[in-house]
């Protein structure tokens, strides 16, 4: 099992910058890729950064303005968040996921979810 635990969201201006962080706790060597996901208020959750071995890649929406970062060491990953909008407002949650070998394909053997933390930007 794998605990994550997001901290650093907050109220923030239009124009202006979060760095959320989501540390990662218990089986957290098992972990292959990481993410973070956001849900507004109405609307669906989706990704909005992930991060695996091989690639990182970012929502549309974000491209430009975010950034995501893991340390292994410290089994935390960082999302800074630079001319925020009014329309990134969501609650931001921390993924990760495990993969493993299942018979002669890899599989997504376990996915993790923290309990996200608000991001509200004024306009």
């Amino acid at each position: 099992q794998v605990q994550l635990v997001e901290s650093g969201g907050g109220l923030v201006q239009a124009g202006g910058s979060l760095r959320p962080s989501c540390a990662a706790s218990g089986s957290a060597v098992s972990i292959d890729a990481m993410g973070w996901y956001r849900q507004a208020p109405g609307k669906e959750r989706e990704v909005v950064a992930r991060i695996d071995s091989a690639n990182t890649n970012f929502a549309d929406s974000v491209k430009g303005r975010f950034t995501i970062s893991r340390d292994n060491a410290r089994n935390s990953l960082n999302l800074q968040m630079n001319n925020l909008k009014a329309e990134d407002t969501a609650v931001y949650y921390c993924n990760a996921e495990d993969w493993e070998p299942v018979y002669n394909i890899v599989a997504k053997v376990g996915e993790y979810w923290g309990q996200g933390t608000q991001v509200t930007v004024s306009s």
